[in-house]
């Protein structure tokens, strides 16, 4: 029995080790390939831009590699400036920064840590999963942050998420899934809902909407923040985005109709109900952003360049094609 234990133990600490070597490994090169000359024009900061900008995060290989950076309305595709922390997600107001990182490690963490417009930070707190989704109240009051509990994709079975809205220092948290579903007036009891996706009503901080699913239905949700509903407005609508000025919703559609499918982006008139499928046949999986009342953003990956990723617009004008918008950018939010 000892000597069975024994070799046991020494299982594993071999095991351990080669976990330990493996992270090591990976923390060297990651490092290696962050001091290499960018492939973009680059500048560091250490406190937001006073103008129009768009922050995203950094996929141009060599340094800044997934740093939030922002570059100018007025010239996207110009010299970005790195704003120094590195981000799964990221997205902002106008005096706050929501920051969604893994911190690779035995075991891996993940957190959320969010910034004032002079980068200096206003909290941080543990997330409970694989980063996802991020988004900031118009006022810069609130943060939703969205993570994969289990699985890392929608379309995947047994997939589970957890969004939480917080107050912009984290002391404040509220959980989505403790939120009553409402459906035609009846309050409904799924054990296997999945709410995710926040977009922050403008001009209402009480108001956002978000995405709810349960046995293969795909819903749009109004949450009320104080009344902790998620009342059913619309089906087949994943990862909203209100835009400006809060009479529609952009998201992806899926070409199933369920979560299974590939996704296009489409616009929902809050007031009618109408739907327009805009003309882009690409795989979309990012929620989307508003440059304007008429053009939405988005990030799709490269094919076959590894983690490196594109921001395009597109405008709802009829006909309109997708326009490249920023080249190694991913997570785009604009901010005026």
């Amino acid at each position: 029995m000892r000597k069975r234990l024994l070799l046991l133990l020494a299982v594993v600490v071999a095991t351990c080790a080669a976990a330990g070597a493996q992270v090591f490994m990976v923390f060297q090169q990651s490092n290696a390939s962050q001091q290499a000359a960018p492939e973009v024009r680059v500048t560091s900061v250490d406190v937001l831009p006073e103008g129009p900008y768009v922050m995203f995060r950094n996929t141009a290989a060599g340094e800044g590699f997934g740093q939030a950076a922002t570059a100018s309305l007025s010239e996207p595709n110009g010299q970005r400036a790195l704003l120094g922390m590195a981000c799964d997600r990221v997205y902002a107001a106008r005096n706050l920064v929501s920051c969604l990182t893994t911190r690779n490690g035995i075991p891996t963490t993940f957190e959320t840590s969010t910034y004032g417009a002079a980068l200096q930070q206003q909290g941080t707190w543990a997330l409970g999963g694989i980063p996802n989704r991020t988004r900031v109240s118009p006022d810069g009051s609130l943060v939703a942050t969205t993570v994969f509990v289990s699985g890392h994709s929608y379309a995947s079975s047994g997939f589970s998420t957890q969004t939480i809205i917080s107050s912009a220092d984290g002391s404040l948290h509220t959980n989505l899934e403790d939120y009553a579903l409402i459906h035609d007036g009846a309050r409904i009891k799924a054990s296997d809902r999945n709410i995710w996706g926040v977009t922050f009503s403008p001009g209402k901080p009480n108001d956002f909407y978000a995405t709810a699913s349960s046995q293969g239905n795909v819903w749009l949700v109004h949450g009320d923040i104080a009344a902790q509903t998620l009342t059913i407005t619309a089906s087949g609508v994943e990862c909203p985005s209100i835009s400006p000025d809060g009479q529609r919703i952009a998201f992806k559609k899926s070409t199933s109709g369920t979560l299974a499918g590939t996704r296009q982006p489409a616009v929902l008139e809050l007031e009618t109900g109408n739907v327009e499928i805009l003309g882009d046949q690409r795989d979309l999986d990012d929620q989307i952003e508003w440059l304007d009342n008429s053009t939405i953003l988005y990030g799709m990956p490269r094919e076959d360049t590894g983690p490196d990723s594109d921001i395009w617009s597109l405008s709802l004008e009829p006909g309109a094609a997708p326009q490249l918008f920023i080249e190694h950018a991913w997570s785009p939010a604009v901010v005026r």
